[in-house]
């Protein structure tokens, strides 16, 4: 072998040889860490006569285990007969009725156990007349007040929230995203990139919200982790001196695992609920909060690599392998954690 081909020979034996040990040792901080659920929980509170509601309350579930939550409604409340509880696929649903002295206007709904997750709960209060309440309630805000004359604006509000969390705490998304910054470089190229992500996911978003393609939770999850090893490796590719698919043609692969990752945004909302008479402007809200939160990133993380890429300016190929490295193994560990959990 030549001299000038030793280099690239000894990155792409370091990308082979050293992926195994980084996903071991990954392994052992990573998995504990996968256990906290980031999907919300659901509860719509349906006005049925006067002072008496319908109650519907949904909890992300992995199989029989379910976040620890409770509804806590008035003193004033008192359940009206039998509370159907089931396991519905990734969710645990509960249905029952209520009377409340006196209605729910100016008084405290709150959720037990939020304050001890990473998760939020998406409440919705619909009288049989006037203004339907939306909120968002998070682990620093587990209770609210229900209003007299509630805002128009509230699904706008939750959903855009909603939205944003979401991507940000994400991280299999944003990791992703953080993967094909790395692999794409020119301006023009990452807009073309971000934007064919961007298109993709949102199809299958809201194709799957409004029921028209159903997808298994897991297996999509699986996968999600797959296109991010898969861009590592190209990654290492790219630093070994090669032009792999991907770097020749990123929109295209963003397209292409972008509409596979919109189905991992849908499952945030169907998993759980969503307000069946404003699924459209909470479908859009959401996917606008969605896209904040991603451009909200980018803004962050291009300078950074730029400043990173000055800074390694002298071993730039390393740098771009130890990146590769860390998103592989991170990734690798996540997917090896799902297929545990299919089997």
């Amino acid at each position: 072998m030549s001299a000038a081909l030793r280099p690239l020979s000894l990155v792409r034996g370091r990308c082979r040889r050293r992926t195994t040990a980084i996903v071991m040792a990954l392994l052992a901080f990573i998995l504990p860490a996968q256990a906290h659920e980031v999907r919300p929980a659901y509860l719509e509170i349906r006005e049925e006569a006067s002072e008496v509601y319908e109650v519907l309350w949904k909890v992300p579930a992995r199989g029989e285990a379910r976040l620890a939550l409770a509804v806590e409604l008035p003193q004033a409340c008192s359940t009206l007969g039998a509370v159907d509880s089931r396991l519905e696929g990734t969710v645990h649903r509960q249905a029952w009725r209520v009377r409340c002295a006196g209605g729910l206007a100016g008084q405290e709904i709150a959720i037990q156990g939020l304050a001890g997750t990473i998760t939020d709960a998406i409440v919705r209060l619909v009288p049989a007349e006037g203004a339907i309440v939306d909120r968002r309630l998070t682990p620093a805000a587990p209770s609210f007040t229900v209003p007299a004359a509630p805002s128009g604006w509230d699904v706008v509000a939750t959903y855009t929230l909603l939205g944003v969390e979401h991507i940000l705490l994400g991280f299999d998304h944003l990791l992703f995203v953080l993967a094909l910054l790395l692999l794409v470089r020119g301006g023009w190229s990452i807009v073309k990139t971000v934007t064919a992500f961007t298109v993709a996911h949102s199809i299958t978003l809201a194709a799957a919200v409004l029921g028209y393609v159903a997808l298994p939770p897991a297996p999509v999850e699986t996968v999600i982790a797959l296109s991010i090893v898969f861009l590592a490796s190209e990654i290492c590719r790219v630093a070994a001196g090669e032009a792999p698919f991907a770097a020749r043609r990123p929109w295209l692969v963003a397209f292409a695992f972008g509409l596979l990752h919109g189905f991992g945004f849908a499952g945030a909302l169907t998993s759980a609920g969503l307000p069946q008479d404003a699924v459209p402007l909470a479908l859009v809200t959401f996917n606008l909060g969605v896209e904040a939160g991603q451009l909200a990133f980018i803004a962050v993380v291009l300078p950074l690599l730029a400043l990173l890429r000055l800074w390694f300016r002298s071993s730039a190929r390393a740098a771009l392998v130890a990146g590769a490295y860390m998103i592989g193994g991170l990734a690798s560990a996540w997917m090896i954690e799902r297929l545990v959990a299919i089997a």
